[in-house]
């Protein structure tokens, strides 16, 4: 069967392409895995077109891989075995936003500046949890990958704040989930049986999202970045309980650079939030009190007058951290995504900066608290992308990382082939077996985005 033409009559023949230029662009991503060949990229508009390309793909046993922003960095959305990207940016509605009950339906392709973009200037009042991401990655990209965002401290990660959706499975059946299934309204999804896991977390493997509610949140309208500078590693798990146990912040990181020589320390980075400056107040006067009270007030120090550069960084939304990487020339930049015990912390700072000190690579450290229970590791490897070496060098930086989050215990976030290949070595076996079987279930003939979570 003549595929393209098929594409071509399901989304138009400006929606569809296989031509070398533009398939080299959907062929890899912007981290250090290699790249990978896909056959086609095809732009749906509508629910509708993504059933009819399903369809096509389920009865031709073609590989389909959906695409959201196309910056996990892990190759996520790159075709493992060729077939149709399918790229869901024509798909950018923001179908209803209810303030009252606050959430918003979107569609898969809205980035998370259009939302807040959105929300800014008919909400202002609300907000969602934006990602320390580039503008034009996806909302729902970043929900179905269990990405966090600038309010993850203090409400979750952001799939804890998905309250429903809309899936075209593999065999082209299109469902409603959560209270769609039964209402009108798209406010939450239980008490059902919790089927958005059957699609959160599995990078495309059970289906296609086409459309997502999402909760959103007060926006206080006033915000300030705090400070705190320490040398003591082995402090930190402690420290980090005594901060979210006062349950006061909006954002919460640990940063630490080699280059400035000023910022070659641990920064508790605090982001505190209020609707009045009196509620502000209160907030920094507690954070500063507790540190004072900390371990007797000896191993960390409030920073007074902070860096504008570094002030910025945190304050904006979102809070790009990232920012804090040695972008070398030819702007390659890959990360660890550790999702640890607090308990940790210590540990995997110290054997991390081994990694880099290892493998001679310059880098920033950055971790965020996630919801007072664990912490979002990440290493930051900049590195040449124009340089083999310089590329081969980090993809084995990378893997000694990943090695490590699972030895102490962690999980890693997003990970690439290798890194997916380890955990479910690690993973009791009844569980991995058990991830087979859904997907078997669910798409019987292998065709989504076929490699990732397999045996």
């Amino acid at each position: 069967m003549d595929i393209y033409a098929s594409l071509k009559n399901i989304v138009g023949e400006s929606n569809v392409s296989n031509s070398q230029e533009e398939l080299f662009i959907y062929s890899r991503d912007s981290g250090a895995q290699p790249s990978r060949k896909a056959d086609y990229v095809v732009m749906p508009k509508t629910t509708e077109e993504v059933q009819k390309v399903v369809t096509l793909a389920n009865a031709e046993k073609v590989p389909i891989t959906p695409l959201g922003g196309g910056f996990t960095l892990s190759a996520l959305v790159v075709p493992n075995r060729g077939g149709i990207v399918l790229d869901m940016k024509r798909m950018d509605k923001i179908i209803e936003v209810n303030p009252i009950s606050r959430y918003a339906l979107i569609e898969a392709g809205v980035s998370q500046a259009a939302l807040q973009a959105y929300l800014k200037k008919n909400h202002p009042h609300l907000q969602h949890s934006t990602p320390e991401a580039p503008p034009t990655v996806t909302v729902v990209g970043n929900a179905l990958i269990q990405g966090h965002g600038h309010i993850s401290p203090r409400y979750g990660v952001n799939s804890d704040m998905i309250n429903g959706m809309e899936v075209v499975l593999p065999t082209g059946e299109i469902c409603k989930i959560g209270s769609s299934s039964v209402s009108p309204y798209w406010f939450t999804r239980g008490p059902l049986p919790d089927l958005p896991g059957l699609f959160i977390g599995w990078f495309g493997t059970t289906g296609i999202v086409t459309r997502l509610s999402m909760k959103l949140y007060p926006k206080p309208k006033y915000r300030e970045v705090m400070a705190f500078q320490t040398d003591d590693v082995d402090g930190l798990p402690d420290a980090i309980c005594e901060v979210t146990q006062l349950d006061l912040l909006e954002d919460y990181f640990l940063i630490m650079q080699e280059k400035p020589e000023w910022m070659n320390h641990i920064f508790h980075i605090v982001i505190v939030s209020g609707h009045s400056e009196e509620e502000l107040e209160f907030k920094k006067s507690a954070f500063k009190g507790m540190f004072k009270k900390f371990k007797g007030g000896d191993t960390v120090q409030y920073v007074e007058d902070l860096h504008p550069t570094l002030e910025k960084r945190f304050l904006d939304v979102p809070p790009l951290a990232a920012l804090a990487a040695d972008f070398k020339k030819g702007g390659g930049f890959e990360y660890t995504g550790a999702i640890l015990p607090i308990d940790k912390v210590g540990e995997a700072w110290k054997k991390g900066l081994e990694i880099s000190q290892k493998y001679g690579i310059f880098s920033s450290y950055v971790h965020q608290v996630l919801t007072c229970h664990s912490v979002m590791f990440g290493f930051n490897y900049s590195f040449n992308r124009a340089d083999d070496k310089d590329i081969e060098i980090t993809r084995e930086a990378l893997e000694e990382a990943n090695r490590l989050s699972l030895e102490l215990g962690g999980m890693i976030w997003k990970g690439e082939l290798g890194a997916q290949k380890m955990t479910m070595e690690k993973m009791d076996p009844n569980t991995a077996q058990l991830i087979q079987k859904v997907k078997k279930m669910l798409d019987p003939n292998g065709i989504m985005n076929p490699g990732n979570w397999e045996i």
